[in-house]
Order: structure tokens, then C-alpha cells, then sequence
């Protein structure tokens, strides 16, 4: 029998904190009322992808709904919560979106992370990344690497802007860190062993 990482999604119970793996990707986070209440919000490209993270969610106790973008995609969105406010104060700074300085994502911030824009590609693993934020991506490339991921960043021209993960070792860590196969995923969408 594998060994559970003690930084695997599996190994702790779930926490508001882990909700950070959406902001990885291309979700977004909102200040309300000075600072009193905040929102989260995603828009993915698969109807299985939009269930899993409200499920997630839900799982760390936050109400979540489901909608459509203007552009008809898959919409996951919270109501104003206060206990969101210190995730979105760590990743606002004032309306823009910046990833926290020591922040290095674990099992539960990456599984939502790949659940909301990673997939598998020949040879590699991508974590998209938010293309309306370009000032994450390099300090999201450092962040992986202080988790045990180091990763290439690739561009808009290569399938990006997403970080590529790739070789079976690190492929069969971020599998580990990251647990199975969520319900109602496509298999190629989710890092696996092989």
C-alpha cells in the first residue's frame, strides 16, 4: 500500500484556506464593505468541473452556486461571506489580484487548482493560469517550486498561459498531492500514475 503524503489532499480535512487553488487559475476575488466581506468566483470550462468546485466548496462549509458566464461557461460563485475576507486580503492588493509572498500550495490548494484549470498533455501536466493576471504567473512558477513542482511557464502561443508540469516523478507527486480522479472527470484532465 502507497504512503499518504502528509501534504497530499487526503491527508487533512478541508479548509477555507484551500480555496486559494481557484485563485491560481483564473478565479477572481472581491472586497466588500471595507474589508467585512468578500467573494470568490470562477468561471471553468466544464460543466464537471463547475459541480466538483461547489461541492469543494461545500466541503469547507461555503455556499456556492452555480450560473453561466456571459459568455454561456460554467460559472461558480459564492455569496459576500466574511469568512473569506482574510483569503481575499492575502491574494488583493487593493482591486488586483497578487499572490501572497510565502505562499506555497499543498494538496488541497492544487487539487482545487487542477480541478479548476489543469489538464494533461503528452509528455506533461498544465495548471492554467489567469490570463487577465499576468503578474501572478512568475510568482505562481516560484510558489509550485517551493512546493516540491518546479515548472515551466508557457505563453498564450503554447496552450497557456498555464505552468507545465512534466516528468514521471513530478508527475506522479503532484498525482499524489492532489488524490483521484474527482467524480465526473475525464481521466485526461486529472494527473495519474502511470
Amino acid at each position: 500500500m502507497d504512503q499518504l503524503s502528509f501534504f497530499s489532499a487526503e491527508a487533512r480535512h478541508p479548509r477555507i484556506a484551500d480555496l486559494a487553488g481557484l485563485l491560481c487559475g483564473p478565479g477572481q476575488a472581491v472586497g466588500f464593505g471595507r474589508g467585512t466581506a468578500a467573494r470568490l468566483s470562477v468561471v471553468v470550462d466544464d460543466a464537471w468541473r463547475a459541480r466538483s468546485l461547489v461541492l469543494a466548496c461545500a466541503d469547507r462549509g461555503v455556499d456556492a452556486e452555480l450560473g453561466r458566464s456571459d459568455e454561456g461557461r460554467p460559472l461558480v460563485r459564492t455569496a459576500f461571506r466574511a469568512d473569506l475576507t482574510e483569503l481575499a486580503r492575502h491574494w488583493l492588493r487593493g482591486a488586483v489580484k497578487s499572490v501572497p509572498a510565502d505562499f506555497a500550495p499543498d494538496g488541497c490548494a492544487l487539487r482545487l487548482w487542477a480541478l479548476t484549470a489543469g489538464r494533461l498533455e503528452p509528455g506533461g501536466y498544465l495548471l492554467g493560469l489567469d490570463p487577465h493576471a499576468p503578474e501572478t504567473h512568475e510568482p505562481l512558477v516560484a510558489a509550485l517550486a517551493r512546493s516540491g513542482l518546479p515548472a515551466r511557464f508557457i505563453g498564450a502561443r503554447a496552450g497557456g498561459p498555464a505552468l507545465r508540469v512534466t516528468g514521471k516523478r513530478r508527475i506522479a507527486r503532484l498525482a499524489e498531492l492532489v488524490g483521484p480522479v474527482p467524480d465526473g472527470a475525464i481521466e485526461r484532465t486529472w494527473p495519474l500514475v502511470s
